[in-house]
Parts: structure tokens; sequence; C-alpha cells
């Protein structure tokens, strides 16, 4: 009900002061669009870059800064781009999050993705009926020997090929679609073998699997980004490319980092619900509070009105467009009268306001 009267439910959030003296700077940014511009993005917050369709906020964001930087930190040459530091140049490492397809090996899941699999291979491995037979966690694997199935390779599907038509692709004979041999089936934890669990959604395998703090925090990624619907034995060639892109987010949470990371991310919210998206923003929230910089290419309403700074580009698209309009909080860009997104902002804000 509160999404379709336009408010959120969530609690009023708390925005970050920038700091004047931790920010990047690109100067001479003219791909495509770009106007020769220079702009400065703020380290240590939650960056929005907006802007109506074809305004240049992914030229900027994707085409200019994320090379550039890559090329500054590695010390590899120059980059599209000249980057000048604000401050001590913190940053290790830059994350392009983005909704490009994550393969297209049918081996390729969710849970392996992510890792989840190793530690729930772990968790098989330990029970005691695998370790009366001397199995380890490689057994639990779909893409070796010698747990997988021998005719199908641990794909869990055949393909038959047709003399004039499209090859079919059909569920294995020998493992019905299982991926593993009979010996690795039997193996049970709390009744379910590793067949059954890569059957479950990451909701589902959040309970299942509550015992084991390890596993329920990665699966938890998957859930907090909007995914727990996701099946985890799902082959990845299969997602959308929104869902490409929040499994990737979902990888990155779930690693154990060192250092400073910039995290880049094009449309994050593209195909979520209402409700997942206050829990994406409370996500992104976490990185920053971790010590991480968060920078988004976005339309969604929401999320431009939690983050701690926004640059606006425009004020059209295309010839008309590759500029920056507006640059401030979401506060400061709302009462800018040439900036299309602080009107949306504007618009936004007083349809939240209870009848």
């Amino acid at each position: 009900g509160a999404c379709l009267g336009g408010r959120s439910a969530s609690e009023p959030r708390v925005r970050r002061s920038t700091d004047e003296n931790k920010a990047v700077i690109v100067r001479g940014a003219d791909l495509h669009n770009l106007q020769d511009l220079e702009v400065k993005i703020p380290l240590g917050v939650l960056c929005a870059v907006t802007g109506v369709s074809g305004s240049g906020k992914t030229s900027l964001v994707s085409g200019t800064l994320v090379p550039s930087l890559i090329a500054e930190l590695s010390g590899g040459g120059t980059g599209v781009a000249e980057v000048a530091w604000v401050g001590e140049k913190e940053l290790e490492r830059v994350v392009l999050v983005d909704q490009s397809s994550l393969g297209r090996s049918p081996r390729s899941t969710p849970a392996t993705y992510t890792k989840i699999w190793d530690e729930i291979r772990g968790v098989f491995a330990r029970t005691r009926s695998a370790r009366a037979k001397g199995y380890d966690a490689r057994r639990f694997s779909f893409n070796t020997d010698p747990g997988r199935c021998g005719e199908c390779g641990g794909r869990g599907h055949v393909t038959i090929e047709m003399q004039f038509l499209p090859d079919l692709v059909v569920p294995c004979p020998e493992c019905d679609g299982q991926r593993f041999n009979p010996e690795t089936l039997r193996v049970k934890y709390r009744g379910k073998s590793v067949a059954d669990v890569l059957s479950m959604s990451a909701g589902e395998a959040v309970g299942f699997f509550e015992n084991h703090p390890r596993v329920v925090s990665l699966l938890r990624t998957l859930v907090d980004v909007g995914l727990g619907y996701l099946v985890l034995g799902q082959p990845t060639a299969t997602l959308s490319g929104g869902e490409a892109q929040r499994v990737r987010l979902s990888a990155e949470l779930g690693r154990r980092r060192r250092g400073s990371t910039l995290f880049v991310l094009d449309e994050p919210t593209t195909g979520l619900h209402a409700a997942d998206v206050a829990r994406l923003i409370d996500v992104l929230d976490r990185l920053v509070d971790s010590g991480h910089s968060v920078v988004v290419i976005e339309h969604h309403p929401e999320l431009i009105s939690s983050a701690d700074w926004v640059i606006d580009l425009g004020p059209g698209g295309g010839d008309g467009g590759g500029r920056v309009v507006a640059v401030g909080t979401p506060d400061d860009v709302a009462k800018d009268a040439e900036s299309a997104t602080g009107r949306v902002l504007v618009d936004t804000w007083a349809d939240a306001i209870p009848r």
C-alpha cells in the first residue's frame, strides 16, 4: 500500500556528509556527447549519477571514470581521461557491477558463482555418511569426478542431435537431471541430497542451513539484493541482465575484502519491486559504512533520494546533453530549476506526503 501510494515504508535515512578532502576528479571527459567535462566525485559516500536517457551518464561513469581509474591504480598507462586525487589516494580497487552475462556455461549457477557451493560442499563432506565413505568436498562438485553423473558430465541434461532440426536438449536419462551419480546422492544432510539443495531457492536455503553461519551469511547476500527467489542450481546463462548484475553484487558482498573499493553499478534497480529497492539501498549503505565508495547510474527516485551526493547530467539527451546540470545533495538538486531530475524528486516527495 505504501509503495502504491508513493510512500516509502522504510525509516527516514540519515544522509552522510561529503569530505572535501576525499574525492577523485575526472578531467577532459569527452567520450560520445560529453562536453570536455571536469567532474569531482566524492569518495566514502553513495553517489548517484543521474539525468535523462542519453544525457551521458554511462559515458561518464562506465566509459570514462572506470577505465581511467583502473589505468591509474594499475599504473598501466593513460586512461580515457585525466584523473586527479583530492587528498590521499585511498582507493585500491574498482569494481564495475554491470548487467552483462555471467557466462554461457551450463555449469555456472548462482551457487557456484557466489562461492556458496564451496561452503555447502563442505557441509555435506562433514556428514557422518560422507566421512564413513571417505568422501571429501570434491565428491560433491558437479564439475569434476568422481561425484558427478558419468552420462551428462554433471550438466544435468544431454543434447540429442537432430539431423534437419535444432538440437534437442533433454534431462539426462541416467541421473534424471540431478547432475550427480547415485552414490553421491545417497549422502544426505537433514534428509536432503546435494541435488535437493540445488533445487532450493536462496530464501529456502537460509532456513535449511541455519546451523551454518558462513553458509547463511553468503545466502543472505542473495536475499538482500532481492534474489531470494532465485534457485541455487539455475544456469546463470538464463538470468536476466538485472539478475546477473545483482548476482555479481552478491558475490562481492560475500568476499573477504581488504582495502578501499569503489563499486560502480549501472541502474541496479532494474526489475526490482519497490520493497526490494529499499533492501538494495540498505546493501549499498552497508558497503559505504564498511569503508568503501559507491557510484550508481540511476533513474529510480527512491535511490536518488537516498544518495548522499548527486551529479545530474543533461539537460537533454544526445547533442542536448553531455554537461553537468546540477551537483549536490538530493535537496540541492531538487532546487535547481534546470534539472529534470530535480523536478522528478520534487514531484516524488510531494506524492509521498500522506493525504
